[in-house]
């Protein structure tokens, strides 16, 4: 993918969601939630302030995140699904593993 965001946005690969519970049972595609966890592939330079001023991002490329259910606008490329998010959008940066 050669995408490159602009200002403060970021390019999000949805995490997949999950087929069956905890409890084992299956849940079939029409109901599944789309996910609200990812992993970052771009990000864009930052917002720009009232000032003129460049403000970076604190998301970085490679991170783990959660970002809000109905934010962000889905694109699809080469036959990949990605959601584009503002980084004031995204939520929270997983920092341990299960999180």
């Amino acid at each position: 993918m050669n995408l490159e965001p602009l200002f403060d946005r970021v390019v999000i690969e949805r995490a997949e969601a999950s087929e069956v519970t905890k409890g084992g049972i299956h849940i079939p595609d029409a109901a599944k939630e789309k996910p609200t966890r990812g992993k970052v592939l771009a990000v864009g330079p930052g917002r720009v302030a009232d000032n003129g001023e460049t403000i970076k991002p604190v998301v970085a490329k490679g991170d783990e995140v959660l970002y809000e259910r109905y934010g962000g606008t889905e694109i699809e490329i080469d036959d990949e699904k990605f959601v584009v998010v503002r980084e004031s959008e995204i939520l929270a940066i997983c920092k341990r593993k299960g999180v």
